[in-house]
């Protein structure tokens, strides 16, 4: 039976299920594995302060995602297709563990921040 999301552990499983997903997925990983070269141990601890920050207001979040995701668009164009499949895939992750009200506002608020990053992205 799932449950809600309830603490840092939660989002740990979460982030790193979901980029299980990503590391593999054809039509995105190239910009993590390929073109930003992300070192997942550097990574996956700032992802769980992310969401963690998020989700919980814990406040131990600390960097500015959008300047990441235009230097990103510098080296390799990203397109709404690649925001929306990253949303596809947190989706159905969120979906796949994590059930009740924390688990739909995590997948709410995640929509709304790729929206603010594809407008600034992207224009």
């Amino acid at each position: 039976m799932k449950t809600d999301i309830k603490n840092r552990a939660d989002i740990e499983k979460l982030v790193n299920a979901f980029y299980d997903k990503i590391k593999v997925d054809a039509a995105i990983s190239y910009f993590f594995n390929d073109i930003a070269k992300v070192k997942w141990e550097d990574h996956l601890p700032k992802m769980y302060n992310f969401f963690e920050n998020i989700l919980f207001s814990s406040g131990n979040y600390e960097g500015n995602p959008m300047v990441t995701h235009e230097e990103l668009h510098k080296k390799s164009p990203v397109n709404y297709s690649h925001f929306n499949r990253w949303n596809a895939l947190f989706d159905k992750t969120v979906d796949e563990l994590y059930e009740e009200k924390k688990a739909e506002e995590i997948k709410r608020r995640a929509i709304n921040i790729s929206a603010a990053m594809m407008q600034k992205t992207l224009g």
